[in-house]
């Protein structure tokens, strides 16, 4: 088969689009076609590497994965050659991507017992879209954050993957959701997506923004999963007894902290980690009901896999990047 390999950890220069051993399935997995492979921060964290976790090299990256069944193995019951199906990346072994081999080729081996069916009306492409990042949101908007209908939500980095799922979710149950990103067209098109007020943070300091649109209630919860310099301005523009959620720090995991705010607002603070089979299910079946719309923001043929996490880095998208073999 072909895939992109990431050759030795570093930039994308080390991306290669070469053959690779077809992957054979063991007992209870299955070999997937892939039709369409949705990139993440992860994929461009096991490239560069990540101080204690080591990624053996050569690798393929790659866990949103989308695509038809195409080989069984031993003892695999309740699935058929020609399935359309995604998947829980997050195996009992290992992520797939991370720590086993993912979905950036044309084939792709995991276990029977996380694979998801795939309704004939959600595209490939919108179903790469959906594991990682809808997932994620949902375990940590519902299973870790308690919203409900009626409260307001503030969403850093909204443009983004799990931030777009995140508004959505928010919409689906009837929260006010605040949209914060950092240009006037980001802004625009999370209006035009269901966002009830936007924030440009490039323009203007989102707490104070987000105090004043709470009517200086502050918000009940706030997404933060940038980290870094973003951290404390997110409890300024919490309420007393809100909660803080974060499942992430794509600008910095180690930002200062001001414990004033925790003691004197009474915060939750709130980590989520991952996502459940039932989590990604769940995501599938709102996709089918059309009570979210996955944003497909690019799409690139996997031999341009090194242009399109070049993209990802400079943050150049609105939505979720697509790769297809």
């Amino acid at each position: 088969m072909k895939a992109a390999v990431i050759e030795q950890q570093g930039g994308v220069e080390n991306i290669v689009y070469r053959d690779w051993d077809d992957p054979a399935p063991g007992p209870g997995e299955v070999i997937v076609r892939v039709a369409a492979c949705g990139l993440n921060h992860l994929d461009i964290f096991v490239r560069r590497g990540m101080p204690g976790f080591p990624v053996p090299m050569p690798f393929i990256s790659g866990g949103d994965i989308a695509g038809a069944v195409d080989r069984l193995g031993e003892g695999v019951d309740g699935w058929n050659i020609g399935d359309r199906v995604t998947m829980n990346p997050q195996t009992d072994h290992g992520m797939i991507g991370e720590e086993l081999i993912g979905g950036l080729a044309e084939l792709v081996c995991v276990p029977a017992v996380n694979l998801v069916a795939l309704p004939d009306n959600v595209s490939f492409d919108v179903a790469a879209a959906i594991p990682i990042n809808y997932g994620t949101a949902h375990r940590m908007l519902f299973a870790r954050g308690r919203l409900q209908a009626g409260e307001t939500m503030l969403v850093l980095g909204a443009s983004g993957g799990v931030g777009l799922a995140s508004l959505q979710f928010g919409k689906m149950i009837g929260a006010t959701v605040i949209a914060a990103a950092g240009s006037a067209e980001k802004c625009d098109r999370l209006l035009e997506l269901g966002a009830d007020h936007v924030i440009n943070y490039a323009e203007e300091d989102f707490s104070r923004a987000a105090w004043q649109i709470s009517g200086k209630k502050g918000c009940d919860v706030i997404v933060n999963f940038t980290g870094g310099d973003t951290w404390v301005p997110s409890f300024r523009a919490a309420r007393p007894g809100g909660r803080v959620l974060t499942c992430g720090a794509t600008a910095g995991h180690d930002p200062q902290t001001d414990l004033r705010f925790l003691w004197v607002r009474e915060l939750d603070i709130l980590g989520s980690n991952s996502y459940s089979q039932e989590d990604v299910a769940k995501s599938v079946a709102y996709a089918a009901s059309g009570e979210i719309a996955p944003v497909i923001s690019h799409r690139f043929p996997l031999q341009k896999l090194g242009e399109a996490e070049t993209l990802l880095e400079d943050r150049g998208f609105f939505g979720k990047i697509v790769v297809t073999p």
